[in-house]
């Protein structure tokens, strides 16, 4: 007799579960998230994740008996990687590392296997996407491998557990969490609930064993991890992989990490043999900068703990249309429009009849208000069509009153600045005393944006 199968609804980004479809999830209180999945009346009431294998017994022990050390970190041979990890991969952790397809994942991890097989650090790579001749293939342009890595193509989760829990590797790489299927969810692979319940294995195995898990997944068309949100709340670490695949550039950004700091990002360049590691990103992203030309301008954004020197670009003009074209890339569409409106209001600028793009060169997706300045200055650049100084560097957050706020590490950005050659740096009044103590650049402090445009 057939097992009659029942109809659960999930919510994409919170987990929450419902009996029926709703609009609105009551957990995130996001709108047309859910989605459904069928499961048989047994699975329901068990639920798959009560049957992954305990690894070990638990013990209690006491906190003052738990012991760090900064040499318990592998060094995976990357030092951006390493950078964005936060010193290194941690014994028993899970991470998580997302991107657009053929943007480099699947390279950056084999070549870390590579090296830490190299230092006698035994490695599973498991594989549900390629054959081992296409891995063989991809491994011999990267270089030479030990026998400290093993290859493993496989799917069902069960098989994948228990050669883990025979083996005990050091480092396992999951190529990718979508395509793994788990027997105890009758669900497709990449379905929400397989894609749940196989990182909750994947989870145990992890924590029970003390050993270090890579989780290779796909992005939506938005970016985001596919799957349910829940995913990046259960690993501890989020890598994402950012800019065109068509590129020569690429960026990994660690948008959540337990083991340090968020938002830290590593710059690598692909090459024939795999990824390289850029050592001076500001410089890199610098590269190509137009001389004498209106509507640039270089300002500097912190990511994590490094500052990063970014070109803004430009271009005003008038409007063959009703409604001028507003377009921005690398930066919030909104916060462009935000600052026109203050530059009309402020400053009297007649940008209601033009239209405006923005772009921040290199492919890098910036968000944080520091870099307001620097796109107000472009702005007006371009609409004035007047060069700025090729030495000038702008950063600060501006208000709706038209006020340049203060920004937090404004010292080490005026000294990224200075050691890149750059002559002049235009910082919020509040910064100006700390910037300063930085020698070798001229620190101009200013209190809103018209006195901006007066040193300009």
């Amino acid at each position: 007799m057939a097992k009659k199968m029942t109809s659960v609804f999930f919510c994409q980004s919170c987990g929450y579960e419902s009996s029926k479809w709703m609009g609105q999830c009551p957990g995130c209180k996001e709108w047309n998230t859910f989605v459904e999945e069928q499961f048989t009346k047994e699975e329901i009431r068990k639920g798959s994740a009560s049957k992954g294998a305990k690894a070990t017994e638990s013990e209690v022990v006491a906190l003052s008996e738990v012991s760090v050390k900064e040499d318990d970190k592998l060094l995976t041979g990357i030092g951006e990687l390493d950078r964005v990890l936060g010193g290194g991969i941690v014994a028993g952790s899970l991470t998580l590392v997302g991107g657009d397809p053929g943007i480099g994942k699947s390279t950056l991890l084999l070549q870390v296997c590579r090296n830490l097989s190299s230092n006698d650090v035994s490695v599973l790579y498991v594989s549900g996407e390629e054959s081992k001749i296409q891995i063989k293939m991809r491994a011999d342009r990267i270089g030479q491998f030990t026998d400290k890595m093993e290859l493993l193509c496989e799917t069902d989760l069960g098989t994948i557990s228990e050669i883990i829990k025979k083996r005990k590797p050091q480092v396992v790489v999951i190529d990718s969490i979508q395509t793994m299927y788990n027997d105890n969810v009758s669900s497709a692979p990449g379905s929400v609930s397989q894609v749940r319940e196989t990182t909750g294995v994947l989870l145990q195995l992890a924590k029970g064993l003390g050993i270090s898990i890579f989780i290779v997944g796909h992005v939506t068309k938005d970016g985001s991890v596919a799957g349910p949100r829940v995913l990046e709340h259960m690993v501890d670490t989020v890598l994402y992989f950012e800019g065109d695949r068509h590129a020569s550039y690429r960026v990994l950004r660690g948008v959540k990490n337990r083991f340090g700091s968020t938002d830290e990002i590593g710059v690598f360049e692909m090459r024939q043999d795999g990824l390289a590691e850029v050592m001076n990103p500001s410089e890199f992203m610098l590269d190509g900068r137009p001389v004498d030309a209106s509507g640039s301008v270089v300002t500097c954004s912190m990511e994590g703990t490094r500052p990063l020197l970014l070109e803004i670009q430009s271009l005003v003009c008038q409007t063959n249309f009703g409604l001028p074209r507003r377009q921005a890339t690398g930066t919030d569409y909104n916060r462009v429009n935000l600052l026109m409106a203050v530059l009309e209001k402020r400053c009297g600028l007649r940008l209601g009849d033009c239209d405006a793009y923005v772009n921040i060169t290199g492919g890098v997706k910036i968000s944080e208000p520091a870099t307001d300045l620097g796109i107000v200055l472009a702005i007006i650049s371009s609409f004035r069509n007047k060069p700025l100084d090729p030495g000038l560097v702008a950063f600060g957050e501006v208000g709706l009153s038209g006020e340049v706020r203060s920004v937090s590490m404004a010292r080490q950005r005026v000294a990224e600045a200075a050691k890149l050659g750059f002559k002049t740096c235009i910082v919020p009044t509040g910064c100006e005393a700390e910037c300063k103590k930085v020698k070798g650049i001229e620190v101009i402090g200013v209190s809103n944006i018209r006195e901006a445009l007066d040193k300009v």
